[in-house]
């Protein structure tokens, strides 16, 4: 494969990942999440939004490799998978925020 191509390639995978992180809400979780898995309950009370929201963002995230899930009872728990999202929202941390949180 010609290196132009392999660019080209890699640059559609890092756009994907810049697109599905674009969203404020998605963008949000990812962050929470970069700190360890948590309940959907537990990242409606600290992120303040409303259920139907985070289901559909978590979902853009599952969808697209970034989270995964797992049922324990009635509760669902959420946790990155992508370490490259983890690595991406550490980076915007540093260049954006003040203190050692993400946002």
């Amino acid at each position: 494969m010609p290196a132009s191509r392999a660019r080209a390639i890699r640059a559609a995978r890092i756009s994907g990942l810049l697109k599905t992180l674009a969203h404020p809400a998605r963008l949000l979780l990812v962050c929470t999440l970069a700190e360890g898995e948590t309940s959907v309950s537990e990242l409606e009370t600290k992120l303040a939004v409303h259920q139907p929201t985070l289901s559909q963002q978590l979902n853009v995230l599952r969808e697209a490799g970034v989270v995964s899930a797992r049922r324990e009872g009635k509760q669902i728990f959420y946790r990155l998978t992508d370490e490259r999202a983890c690595q991406l929202v550490g980076a915007l941390g540093a260049i954006f925020c003040n203190d050692t949180q993400i946002l």
